[in-house]
């Protein structure tokens, strides 16, 4: 399970909604909280956002364990890049960023640690 690839339709995980759903608000959240002004910001939660949003769909119609790797990492930088791309100071983007990054993080780390102990799940 953990090499191979699945056909998912009839078992979608509550994971790769949650990360599907996080793409979206991050794509969405230059427009919807106002930083859509400054291109670094912006940029970073359209890239990000978009990314996201299709790992979440590529793991919906078949999963592989990369696209939850692809989704962890790209949450792991959407996290710090306020402060290496330098638009900390824009509260709105910053909070956005480490807020959805954070929670595209849980969510693929939880999905990874699922497909590797499958028996825990089982309840064995």
């Amino acid at each position: 399970m953990a090499n191979g690839a699945l056909w998912r339709w009839g078992e979608k995980n509550a994971q790769d909604w949650i990360n599907l759903f996080c793409g979206v608000l991050l794509f969405i959240s230059p427009w919807a909280l106002g930083f859509s002004g400054d291109m670094m910001a912006a940029r970073t939660a359209w890239v990000g956002g978009a990314i996201i949003f299709l790992m979440g769909v590529a793991a919906l119609a078949r999963f592989a364990e990369w696209e939850e790797w692809v989704a962890l990492i790209v949450g792991a930088l959407v996290i710090i890049s306020p402060w290496a791309l330098g638009f900390a100071a824009i509260q709105a983007a910053m909070w956005s960023g480490v807020v959805l990054g954070v929670i595209v993080v849980l969510s693929s780390i939880s999905e990874i640690w699922a497909v590797h102990h499958p028996a825990a799940l089982a309840g064995r």
